[in-house]
């Protein structure tokens, strides 16, 4: 009895819970967000034809710098960390908008992007309370939505085993990847763990048809070491005024994503707003991630909202909880055999969860705007921020005439323009006149 005495409960940030206890509820964190930490950099190493090793050692480093950045929203330093049972992960904001830089630049201009967009959203983080009024839920959730729409094509391009390859669109490649959506659709309709970790159980079941069906080449993993330590600076930083302005702007968006998920964890498990500094501590530590992130060569790190709804649905907030499972994760970026593993897998079988993950996002978007007050005003904020945002970037030819400047920013990014409009829209419409209007039609 006194024995248990010693420990803190799971339902308490504090106090060190039994390791038997701790250990799964840490590894159940790992399952829910370890695909999706390294995916977005899986997709962007795959259209931008990364080599082998490169690719191996970005994912390693992927994995190691999702380890840190969430240390330090547990353990904050100074003023940076939240404080709160949150665990980061590479954003999948960035994929689009890297994928473009990379194309026309190279890889070297997304590192140097990120790493001065990384400072200014230092101190953006700073001024976060007073800016939030800029970014209300509207435009955040339509930036949502703008995501997972520009993201479609992509997991639809891996569906097919990649865009441009030579076996695209195989019986075989759409055959696996058909399987890995059955497969995820099966373990959602079970509890627990199973559901949390459908995506990873639909990935390996996936990789194992794949490996039955001859499309996996094994050799490379042979040559990989056991263990080797997180290569820094794998890439050298390219610093491009056009991508800083692209890749910044996005920056500013992920901010307020963050504080959205701040206060998700605060009133979903802690039946509270969040306070000024956890919001400031957790955006300043989301931006040291991401410039972390980039010393490493890997893409931004955020606050990953499939952990904070395992945090709210299970309640439990114990940061040692989560430590046992950022020990794990650590343990992974410090092993190349993991990485080869996820970087030989055939591009179909991600393309399987790729195409739920993506889809989902614009659910969330949806999700968050069914909770806008639909007048006139909100419906003109919303059909023009996607109209011209997706619009524009499915035929990005619409500003070919515009400088070069333009192109990179908005011509290929639907999530930039829905972002720039949303925010002008919503500063520049009068709330007054929308509120008038029914009463004048009743």
């Amino acid at each position: 009895m006194k024995k248990e005495k010693q420990f803190g409960s799971v339902y308490e940030f504090e106090g060190r819970v039994p390791l038997r206890r701790a250990l799964p509820l840490g590894i159940q964190h790992v399952l829910a967000m370890f695909l999706a930490n390294i995916s977005p950099l899986m997709i962007v190493c795959g259209l931008l034809d990364i080599a082998l090793d490169l690719r191996t050692s970005l994912i390693q480093n992927a994995m190691f710098v999702a380890a840190i950045a969430t240390l330090l929203q547990l353990y904050p330093i100074w003023k940076l960390g939240s404080r709160l049972p949150i665990v980061m992960g590479t954003s999948s904001s960035f994929i689009s908008t890297a994928g473009v830089i990379g194309a026309s630049l190279g890889y070297g201009a997304i590192v140097g992007a990120c790493m001065v967009g990384s400072v200014m959203e230092v101190i953006l983080g700073y001024f976060i309370k007073p800016l939030r009024k800029l970014f209300p839920p509207l435009v955040t959730s339509l930036v949502i939505m703008a995501i997972g729409l520009s993201l479609l094509p992509v997991g639809i391009g891996y569906f097919g085993g990649g865009s441009g390859t030579a076996d695209f669109g195989s019986p075989n490649h759409l055959l696996v990847g058909t399987f890995v959506i059955v497969v995820i659709l099966i373990a959602k309709q079970f509890k627990g763990w199973v559901a949390d970790a459908s995506i990873l159980i639909g990935i390996v079941a996936g990789y194992v048809l794949a490996i039955c069906l001859g499309m996996v080449d094994f050799s490379p993993l042979a040559d990989a070491d056991w263990f080797a330590i997180p290569r820094f600076l794998p890439v050298m930083p390219k610093f491009d005024l056009q991508a800083i302005i692209a890749m910044g702007i996005l920056f500013v968006a992920t901010a307020v994503e963050t504080v959205g998920n701040i206060s998700g964890i605060t009133n979903g498990a802690f039946d509270r707003e969040a306070t000024p500094d956890e919001q400031r501590g957790g955006v300043m530590a989301d931006s040291v991630g991401s410039l972390f992130a980039s010393f490493f060569g890997v893409l931004p790190v955020t606050t990953f909202a499939q952990n904070v709804g395992l945090v709210v649905v299970s309640r439990i907030v114990n940061r040692f909880v989560i430590l046992t499972g950022v020990i794990f994760l650590l343990l992974c970026g410090f092993c190349p055999k993991i990485s080869v593993l996820f970087s030989i897998m055939p591009q179909s079988v991600l393309g399987g969860a790729a195409v739920i993950m993506f889809s989902m996002i614009v659910v969330s978007g949806i999700q968050a705007l069914a909770r806008e007050k639909m007048d006139e005003r909100t419906g003109l904020i919303i059909a023009l921020s996607l109209g011209l945002g997706v619009g524009i970037g499915n035929i990005p030819e619409v500003l070919a005439q515009l400088p070069e400047w333009v192109n990179m920013i908005f011509a290929q990014n639907s999530i930039i323009m829905t972002f720039v409009v949303a925010t002008v829209l919503n500063l520049v419409l009068p709330k007054k006149k929308a509120e008038k209007q029914p009463r004048s039609g009743s």
